[in-house]
């Protein structure tokens, strides 16, 4: 665990000191340039694209989940969004998420017996200048354990639920590309992306020795969502309301069993979500959802096949994309 740690803050070290030096770079040639006109352009295209990576952050959740074989009380998913650079200076973006999953099992004493421990970090840049039809990258590192040290396997050879280790780290490359359509009374936005995921498992590094063959570790990573805010009298600082709608999907490629790579059932991961958000929730919307998660994503639990429905709340600074008229948009 220690060592996982380590690696991630040497990732996140590394990834601060690049922008810091693209960052000061910019700038020495900023500085040199007569043409100021031009800076100025530069600076708000970065302050533009800065709010669009925001409004692609994943959102926490807090609800719970029905179809889950576990029957849960309540689960969360602890995601704040840590934000360690966002300057007009700077074509880098990069963000810090401590997250954590928890499910409340409907057991004696309603324990927490396994959360998932997900830290990660992410750099974004953008690789075009419109920011009406933004197109951006990310380079993400996550590891992903659920803090026990008893066997990960059992006795009987099956996986230990009770105090199994679990671990594993990964790293994800996705390629984002949408629509933006911002009016003084409504807003409408788009934005999908497309993206592989790799576990150090694949190379024998990181992970927890016996979900080889088992746990998938080269997957590809899809999602598109849709928002629209809207404020049909005009007559405040905020639209009223802010509605969302998006699809996420996971297929795992590798080694699975002895499933074969179009054994849908249990290499797909899909779902839909509606965001509802009233003008007076600051940060926080409404959300109903159902899926289908062919391996479950909750650390040892990773071999459950289910349908599911979600209802809950949602929360996170990929909400914090309302305009304010009088100071203009972002």
């Amino acid at each position: 665990m220690s060592s996982c740690l380590h690696g991630l803050f040497k990732f996140v070290t590394a990834l601060f000191l690049l922008c810091f030096g693209c960052c000061l770079s910019s700038n020495v040639c900023a500085f040199g340039k007569k043409d100021s006109v031009k800076v100025a352009q530069v600076r708000t295209t970065n302050t533009y694209f800065n709010q669009v990576y925001r409004q692609n952050l994943p959102a926490a959740f807090y609800g719970n989940e029905y179809g889950n074989p576990t029957h849960d009380l309540l689960t969360a998913d602890i995601n704040p969004n840590v934000i360690l650079l966002n300057s007009a200076r700077s074509r880098f973006f990069i963000v810090l998420a401590p997250r954590i999953q928890m499910r409340l099992l409907s057991e004696h004493h309603s324990p927490v017996k396994s959360p998932s421990y997900m830290p990660g970090a992410s750099i974004f840049t953008r690789v075009n200048n419109d920011d009406t039809r933004p197109r951006f990258l990310s380079l993400s590192y996550s590891h992903h354990s659920n803090g026990q040290e008893g066997l990960t396997l059992d006795h009987d050879g099956d996986f230990n639920r009770d105090d199994g280790k679990f671990t594993t780290n990964f790293y994800t490359l996705n390629y984002y590309f949408g629509k933006r359509d911002i009016m003084e009374t409504q807003a409408k936005s788009q934005s999908a992306f497309l993206g592989l995921e790799v576990h150090s498992g694949l190379f024998g590094l990181g992970y927890s020795k016996q979900l080889k063959g088992k746990y998938g570790f080269v997957r590809t990573n899809g999602s598109w969502f849709y928002d629209i805010m809207r404020d049909r009298r005009n007559t405040s600082d905020h639209y009223l309301n802010h509605e969302r709608l998006r699809f996420d999907l996971t297929y795992i490629w590798d080694k699975l069993y002895d499933y074969s790579v179009a054994k849908v059932q249990k290499r797909l991961n899909i779902s839909v979500k509606y965001y509802y958000q009233f003008g007076f929730m600051e940060n926080v919307a409404l959300i109903v959802g159902a899926g289908y998660r062919g391996q479950d994503p909750y650390n040892i639990y990773f071999q459950d096949s289910y349908p599911y429905v979600a209802i809950g709340l949602a929360s996170g600074v990929s909400f914090d994309i309302r305009k304010r008229r009088r100071v203009g948009y972002p």
